[in-house]
């Protein structure tokens, strides 16, 4: 068991009521959870604030309480320990109770817009397939070596991500690639972890919901970069205008890839297909089966970390040449009639943006690009208008419909997207509240050789509408549909 003072270690205190050397069960910061001899961190959030529950815990049997403001009410048989920051003060208990895992394997962190699930979990690929233990911490899924769990954040809470590292390294992962989201960073979840390099891709319009403004949605990123130790890399996307206020004052090792500027991992796209994509990069020709620009700064990232990470650049380029594409991201299919279905997680305005002039890229516009798209509810609500006038400029035809509506009215989302479609683009516009009758009605007007994009859900196989969740795969759908119409 540990003891309450050994876990401390690290931790900003200002104040402390009764003893340190009592020894804890477990650490929790929901009060629902606590049991005897538990440790309850009350966090303020942005629903609740633990503070409010702190009685409650004790009640429950937690032996002391970690708070930023000591309650009125003191009990004399709990250890009460003021902090500064509770975020930050949860982050190192995490990591001294489980041991500090992270320091046992080598962690490498990526951050930025957009790429960071491709980035990480084609990371975890290519390690395996190199025949290391790995591990992974995104979106999608948590995984370590070969078992896999269900991801709820896209950075977990602090005791949920050392909790899995301790069992990493008890499996003797080596490697772990962990996607850091904005609000990871700002809720200080990543603050007591050691990396050995972290990664940023881009930076766009996106969670302007969490973050007032761009600027420091843009400068939380950077904390992280700022954290990095010496003895680590940092590796920037220099062709984006943020890549290099990452690298201001970080101490870790400077690296920076790029195709359109000068850069230690540089790439050139040689051809762009529906197949797959041929890549010149630092000179070697290699053919990968991923498609789209986006992608090329994707793979080129993961060669820059994996050569950082001391592998031989020519084992790097064989084992891109073998990885697949990741759930939900580009995923397609080709129907009997030659129609392609492509699904994707395009969520954001820059994302779909991508996707849709990937597409434009490579077709010949002898025939119809179809998108379907739609926008989630209770998120950002500014890049509504801003989706639906990229989906009706960038296709032939576009078909607004419900994402995940969540608590919203679909109706209304639809009606809040429709907005920002120019007046020259109306025509080609649709709106279809049902999702499968969105993608019934796309198959229905495709005709042979023709494209369709699924956007927004991507790899989530559900659909929640007024908190209720139920199964839905665009990419199963879509399927079963053009089978149907025999297309």
């Amino acid at each position: 068991m540990s003891t309450l003072k050994d876990i401390l270690y690290k931790v900003a205190i200002e104040a402390v009521k009764g003893p340190t050397d009592i020894a804890i069960n477990k650490i929790d910061f929901d009060s629902r959870k606590i049991e005897g001899a538990d440790v309850f961190v009350a966090i303020r959030g942005s629903i609740s604030d633990g503070h409010d529950f702190i009685e409650k815990a004790i009640q429950k049997g937690a032996t002391a309480v970690i708070c930023d403001a000591f309650p009125d009410t003191i009990n004399n048989e709990v250890t009460y320990v003021q902090v500064k920051d509770t975020n930050s003060a949860l982050a190192f208990m995490a990591a001294n109770y489980f041991s500090e895992p992270s320091k046992n394997l080598k962690l490498v962190g990526i951050t930025g817009t957009n790429g960071k699930t491709t980035i990480a979990s084609l990371l975890f690929q290519l390690f395996q397939k190199a025949g290391f233990k790995v591990g992974l911490l995104s979106t999608v899924k948590i995984v370590v070596d070969k078992v896999e769990h269900k991801a709820t954040h896209t950075t977990p809470d602090s005791i949920t991500i050392n909790h899995y590292l301790k069992e990493m390294v008890d499996n003797g992962v080596e490697y772990c690639f962990m996607e850091v989201s904005s609000h990871g960073i700002h809720q200080k979840r990543t603050e007591a972890l050691h990396f050995v390099g972290g990664i940023f891709t881009n930076l766009s319009h996106d969670h302007l919901d969490y973050h007032p403004t761009f600027a420091e949605y843009r400068d939380v990123k950077k904390t992280f970069f700022d954290n990095l130790p010496k003895s680590a890399f940092a590796l920037t996307n220099s062709d984006d205008k943020n890549g290099q206020v990452m690298l201001q004052n970080t101490a870790a090792r400077k690296r920076t890839y790029a195709l359109k500027s000068y850069a230690d991992y540089k790439a050139q796209i040689l051809e762009n297909q529906l197949s797959g994509l041929l890549l010149k990069i630092n000179g070697n020709e290699v053919w990968v089966k991923l498609i789209g620009t986006f992608n090329a700064y994707n793979l080129l990232a993961i060669y820059g970390t994996a050569v950082e990470l001391g592998m031989e650049s020519l084992e790097v380029l064989r084992l891109l040449s073998d990885l697949e594409s990741v759930s939900g991201r580009f995923q397609f299919i080709v129907s009997a009639t030659n129609i392609t279905a492509i699904v994707d997680y395009a969520h954001t305005p820059d994302a779909l943006d991508n996707v849709l002039r990937t597409i434009n890229d490579i077709r010949t516009t002898n025939e119809q690009l179809i998108t379907v798209v739609g926008c989630g509810g209770n998120r950002d609500k500014t890049k509504r208008p801003i989706m639906a006038d990229i989906a009706t400029a960038l296709s032939d035809k576009a078909i607004l419909t419900s994402d995940n509506p969540r608590d919203e009215d679909p109706e209304v989302i639809i009606s809040e997207m429709e907005k920002g479609v120019a007046p020259q683009n109306y025509k080609k516009l649709l709106a279809i509240t049902d999702r499968k009758q969105a993608i019934k009605t796309a198959c229905q007007l495709a005709q042979p050789n023709d494209i369709i994009l699924i956007a927004g859900k991507g790899h989530e196989t559900y659909q929640e509408v007024k908190g209720i969740r139920q199964h839905f795969d665009d990419m199963e759908t879509v399927k079963i549909i053009l089978e149907q119409l025999n297309k």
